[in-house]
């Protein structure tokens, strides 16, 4: 078998395995590595980037947490009514497991150092990270909804947070298919450009 046929099948089975679920994908199966890159070259970075994603996901978190726990202890926070009492301490909840799983990487890689886990670091630390995104997007359009419900009220407030929510899926959902659509079609391969 030519070296150009088998690339046009190793090319095929990668874009096979990146239209399966975002959960069961691996980072980086559109991409095709950089001329000369090794396998471990690869692995190490994509993992120095999603650890540069991580710096952004654990401050944004720890930051809508801490607001949260401070709200609490502010003269109007005992003005929420039932509704927004609940809405309050579901944001917490939320946030605070925002928070942990955005830190479950860095746990991860630290008990599992110079074991050979970095590949496996990589793949669950994407995964990871798309829930980290989720709880953060929930947690922001929560936010919103709160603090628009104690100002200008509960109708308001679901208005805004619709057309938040609606901007939110379409910057993180709708964008990034797009994206994609539009590489696979200039390329014509189905694949990512190399990077």
């Amino acid at each position: 078998m030519s070296d150009a046929s088998e690339e046009r099948r190793e090319r095929a089975e990668r874009r096979e395995r990146a239209e399966r679920s975002w959960w069961s994908r691996r980072p980086g199966q559109l991409e095709l590595p950089p001329e000369g890159e090794t396998e471990q070259q690869r692995v190490n970075r994509n993992w120095a980037e999603i650890l540069q994603e991580l710096r952004v996901i654990q401050a944004g978190s720890q930051i809508i947490t801490g607001f949260l726990l401070a709200a609490a202890f502010q003269p109007r926070f005992a003005d929420l009514d039932p509704v927004a009492q609940i809405l309050y301490f579901s944001l917490l909840g939320t946030a605070t497991a925002t928070t942990i799983v955005g830190l479950t990487p860095v746990l991860l890689h630290r008990r599992l150092f110079r074991m050979g886990a970095k590949e496996s670091l990589v793949g669950i630390g994407d995964r990871i990270l798309t829930i980290a995104l989720i709880g953060v997007g929930v947690t922001l359009v929560g936010i919103l909804l709160l603090v628009i419900d104690l100002v200008a009220g509960l109708v308001t407030a679901l208005i805004v947070g619709g057309v938040v929510l609606v901007v939110l899926a379409t910057l993180w959902l709708f964008l990034p298919w797009r994206v994609l659509r539009d590489i696979r079609a200039r390329d014509g391969s189905g694949t990512a450009p190399r990077g």
